[in-house]
């Protein structure tokens, strides 16, 4: 299985402590250079800079097609330079699946064809998997410490597809 992944569910995952559910679900992630680059080159560590150096099933791969990167980014101004390369690396690998948060990008994605699961979609597989045993305490600490932003009815909709719905009215 083919796996790229964006910026957003490495660093999202890695800041509250859930990083490896990508290897356990996924075996190995591929980064594009320039999502290396977002985190490791900020002069300041987020969360998953060194796991992205130092973990050997997260592994970085060059695009090939840099004219395409550059048009993507110039097509779609809202897109930035790690989206646009996780888009392209996911097309020149054939990727089952390409592992991206942000609205603009999922859009393109989806539009060229590529099947996208977000960091939500990554703690529903995690939890059908019986890697977790809840998914509402981890959507809670994204929100808390990773200022992760979820509107109510998507939160609401995850709790319901888990079977985590409050019994409460809450």
């Amino acid at each position: 299985m083919i796996i790229i992944s964006d910026t957003s569910p490495i660093t999202n995952l890695a800041g509250i402590n859930q990083l490896n559910l990508l290897h356990r679900l996924y075996g190995s992630v591929i980064i594009p250079v320039a999502v290396y680059n977002e985190m490791v080159g900020i002069g300041k560590v987020v969360p998953g800079t060194v796991e992205v150096q130092t973990l050997s099933w997260i592994k970085t791969q060059a695009v090939s097609d840099r004219q395409q990167v550059v048009t993507l980014q110039e097509s779609q101004e809202t897109i930035d330079l790690g989206e646009a390369e996780a888009i392209v690396l996911a097309l020149e690998m054939n990727a089952d699946l390409l592992l991206m948060d942000e609205r603009r990008g999922r859009s393109v994605a989806q539009e060229l064809g590529l099947t996208i699961v977000g960091l939500l979609g990554i703690l529903v597989q995690a939890k059908k998997s019986n890697l977790i045993p809840a998914v509402k305490p981890l959507m809670d600490q994204l929100i808390e410490t990773m200022d992760f932003r979820i509107s109510s009815q998507l939160y609401q909709a995850i709790l319901k597809a888990t079977d985590e719905e409050s019994r409460s009215g809450n």
